[in-house]
């Protein structure tokens, strides 16, 4: 079975950031967001993003910034008619039905896109939209949680990702590849 990552493997960007600037458009009270989504993605980048200060600052963004609690799933038509250019063709032809994919992305999201990413097994973060909160946040040691619960021992025989963030999953990992812009690297 072969894992994947989404963002910055599948997809050429962090799409959650991407749909933040997308809403701009029609809501400028994300501008207000702006720094702190760009502090928290360097602090990600860096690895050295705690998880719960990370659903913190989601909670925030998801409460304060919208106008009402339809206007984040409303805009996922239109991001990905915008930003279906950014998905990975060649990646999505490594995916089999039977693959993962796991990602910290929020499930409304990934959902917008289902049919172009060639399987149905897809684990990834859960917003409850009647709360306007993060219902799960599938990042870190979390990911080998989810899949260890759905999948058991089931073996990974290769995980693609673009971050040490996802070192949990590297480590139960047989083959390990790190995809930084389209391009492939064995690195276990």
């Amino acid at each position: 079975m072969k894992v994947f990552d989404f963002d910055n493997t599948l997809y050429h960007g962090e799409s959650s950031v991407d749909l933040a600037l997308y809403m701009i458009r029609t809501n400028k009270k994300v501008i207000k967001y702006l720094p702190s989504i760009f502090f928290n993605l360097i602090k990600y980048k860096l690895c050295m993003v705690e998880k719960k200060k990370m659903i913190i600052a989601i909670n925030d963004f998801l409460k304060n910034a919208l106008h009402d609690k339809d206007e984040i799933f409303n805009s996922v038509d239109g991001f990905w008619q915008k930003n279906l250019c950014k998905l990975d063709k060649k990646m999505l032809r490594k995916i089999n039905k039977k693959d993962v994919i796991i990602t910290a992305g929020p499930d409304f999201l990934i959902n917008g896109i289902r049919s172009y990413l060639k399987t149905e097994n897809i684990i990834c973060s859960r917003i409850d939209a009647d709360k306007m909160k993060v219902k799960y946040l599938n990042f870190g040691d979390n990911k080998v949680k989810k899949y260890k619960s759905i999948y058991g021992s089931k073996n990974i025989d290769c995980f693609y990702t673009d971050s040490y963030n996802d070192k949990a999953l590297m480590d139960i990992s047989d083959r390990v590849y790190i995809v930084k812009k389209g391009k492939i690297k064995r690195i276990k």
